[in-house]
């Protein structure tokens, strides 16, 4: 509050000194207190890396003009009611300027004062004008193109919001600093032209006063109150120098990482510059008309300058300090845990698949799975880490996923790992290591990398080491992909959506959806399958599904049924019909109408329901050869997704609310059908209740 009072009141003091009469004494204080502003101003001017570092000068530059013009008005009233008196009358400040300055001659005094005008209108302030004029219409002018540039860099990702916001901020500023400047420029020269006024008011009145009312010669009124009246000019035009000079210092500065002395002298410290100076000076000391006495030691100080300058530029750089050694018993943070998120670790006898001598074929490799991952998946996924490990075996590896094993496998470095994806023709006589291929569990065969043209002649797909690695770990972490989501991933792919569509982020997040929980929704969504590839249209049926509900179950099967064309497409050709299996109404209505998990309210399905359930929708994919999808009722599909996604992977389950009216399908099976042989007895809904 103190603070903010400040300003009000010192505008009011600016008002009385204009209106009240005060004191001498209060006078040369105030007088003071000018000269002391008008060279803090200049300072802080000099000492600003860019012109926007002092971006409340047009205001400043405001309130001191008002203050020496406050000023002028006081002395003006005091040296024309107390000049007779003597020259102590007015203040000792404008006494000693008119005796030490001018020598107490007011004919000096003027024409000292006449040429200080001069150099502040014509040159400092009418140059700082034209300057603030021009950069004001460049600056005005490159408005809409810098717009544009942060446009076009927030498009790209190459900034964040956060930045794109404090750069259009800083350009706003900028723009309204120099339109500003051009305005404050004419307090300058205002000010200029109204004490040249003040001066001739002070001189006429000062002559007639003294002469009418205190009944002195013209002589001695010139005497009294010219004299007065100069040295008040005086004292109110050197801060009026200072403050043009300020204003020309701003207006003509470069931005700079330096002040504006480090940059002049930074700039000056080239010795090329320097050598020139001391020749020339030499020269025209060497004329025999010239003062050789001045030009000669400059000459030498400039040959003095250039060679210090030389040395320190030839001078070798100075060696890098020494790190200093950790003590042996030290334990820092980052030797006890690991702070990335996907790590894959080798045995020993992998090292070769990331040596660069023999071109790190993995790391190639691992690159690229994470800019498809990520392209898939709809954000950046983190960096990942290749490392060795001698718990492994020599031709192991593993994939962590938070320190948790995903992945591992085996595979032969120095061979070639040959599949069979179902088009290699019987009796092949290919020979190797028979194993399983660890993606996708297909048959394969180790062999010697000479081999590769027979294996591809016999219809075999034939992949390196590095890729088998680089493949599984592709598929382990797509299947894990909601865990690789985490709060700053969210924080910035929202970020990127609201460059394009803010009305429809706000309409999510922070209300209803804070960060945590838009977190958790985007992490559901993506363990069903959605990735976020595609924000704009997941944010707008998030957005429909909060105005119904806040649930999250139910908001995630709003979404998931607002989007049910695009889970269909990870497994259905457009326009082709859609292969599903449906349950049989009487193994639907046990499962629903049986146990409950009394957590999360799902239904809980017997063990043995659940393989017979898993082991036919496996048959009819193999007899399908490709994925299929299981359609249910909405209660039963959690349960039943959760249950088939890692013993059916090529099962895609819906509800029946989230198959699109225009979808053709084709059933291929009906599961647990009490017609078929095999089917297995279930028990009654009521014996599968549990025991009271």
């Amino acid at each position: 509050m103190p603070s903010a009072m400040a300003l009000p009141v010192g505008i009011f003091a600016l008002l009385a000194l204009m209106v009240l009469p005060i004191p001498a004494l209060l006078l040369d204080i105030f007088f003071v207190l000018n000269i002391a502003i008008s060279i803090a101003v200049l300072m802080v001017a000099l000492n600003a890396r860019r012109p926007l570092d002092f971006s409340s000068f047009p205001s400043v530059l405001l309130f001191a003009t008002l203050l020496r013009l406050a000023l002028n008005v006081a002395s003006t009233r005091v040296v024309l009611v107390h000049g007779h008196e003597g020259g102590a009358a007015a203040g000792h400040v404008i006494e000693s300027f008119a005796a030490f300055l001018v020598g107490g001659n007011f004919a000096v005094g003027l024409f000292v004062f006449a040429i200080l005008m001069i150099i502040n209108m014509i040159v400092i302030t009418k140059g700082a004008g034209r300057v603030s004029e021009v950069s004001a219409r460049f600056v005005l002018d490159a408005l809409p193109g810098k717009q544009m540039a942060i446009d076009a860099d927030i498009a790209a990702g190459l900034i964040t919001a956060d930045e794109a916001r404090e750069r259009r901020r800083e350009v706003t500023v900028e723009a309204d600093f120099y339109g500003s400047m051009d305005g404050a420029s004419k307090f300058v020269k205002g000010d200029a032209i109204a004490a040249l006024l003040i001066l001739g008011v002070n001189i006429i009145a000062g002559f007639a006063l003294g002469m009418i009312s205190h009944g002195l010669s013209a002589a001695e009124a010139g005497e009294v109150y010219v004299t007065l009246a100069v040295g008040d000019a005086l004292v109110a035009q050197v801060p009026a120098l200072l403050l043009s000079i300020a204003a020309a210092a701003i207006v003509t500065r470069v931005a700079d990482s330096r002040d504006l002395s480090g940059q002049i002298g930074g700039q000056f410290a080239d010795p090329r510059g320097w050598l020139p100076v001391a020749l020339i000076l030499g020269a025209v000391g060497l004329v025999p008309a010239m003062p050789q006495a001045i030009f000669l030691p400059g000459a030498a100080i400039a040959t003095a300058i250039w060679w210090q300058l030389k040395r320190r530029a030839d001078a070798p750089a100075p060696p890098p300090e020494p790190v200093a050694e950790p003590a042996p018993d030290a334990i820092a943070l980052a030797d006890v845990s690991d702070q990335t998120l996907v790590t894959i670790e080798l045995g020993f006898g992998l090292v070769g698949l990331v040596d660069e001598a023999q071109s790190a074929p993995l790391i190639a490799r691992i690159t690229g799975i994470r800019k498809q991952l990520s392209r898939d998946l709809g954000f950046v996924l983190p960096q990942f880490r290749i490392r060795d490990s001698l718990d492994l075996g020599a031709q192991d590896y593993v994939v962590l996923l938070g320190g948790v094993s995903i992945a591992r496998g085996q595979v032969r470095p120095g061979k070639l790992l040959a599949i069979d994806a179902g088009e290699v023709r019987a009796g092949h006589g290919l020979t190797g290591e028979a194993t399983r291929e660890p993606s996708f569990d297909c048959s394969a065969l180790w062999i010697a990398p000479a081999s590769r043209d027979h294996a591809i002649a016999e219809g075999f797909l034939v992949v390196d080491p590095a890729t088998v690695i680089a493949t599984h770990a592709n598929q382990a972490l797509l299947a894990e992909a909601h865990q690789l989501l985490g709060p700053d991933e969210v924080r910035e792919w929202v970020d990127g959506l609201k460059a394009r569509a803010p009305a429809l982020v706000e309409a999510v997040t922070p209300d209803p959806l804070a960060l945590p929980a838009l977190t958790r929704t985007l992490r559901a969504l993506l363990a069903d399958g959605i990735g976020l590839a595609h924000p704009q249209p997941l944010f707008t049926a998030l957005a429909l599904a909060l105005q119904k509900t806040h649930d999250f179950d139910a908001v995630i099967d709003a979404v998931r049924a607002d989007l049910g064309a695009r889970l269909i497409a990870r497994i259905a050709v457009p326009g082709e019909p859609l292969k599903v299996a449906t349950l049989d109404a009487g193994l639907e209505s046990a499962i629903l109408g049986g146990m409950v998990d009394p957590a999360t309210g799902q239904p809980l399905i017997e063990p043995d329901c659940g393989a017979m359930i898993a082991r036919e929708i496996n048959r009819l994919a193999d007899t399908e050869k490709g994925a299929i999808a299981l359609i249910v009722q909405p209660p039963a599909r959690r349960a039943l997704a959760a249950l088939l996604r890692q013993r059916a992977p090529r099962c895609l389950v819906l509800s029946i609310a989230e198959l699109p009216p225009t979808q053709p399908i084709a059933v291929v099976g009906v599961i647990g059908d009490a017609g078929r042989p095999d089917a297995p007895a279930l028990a009654a809904p009521e014996a599968m209740e549990p025991a009271r």
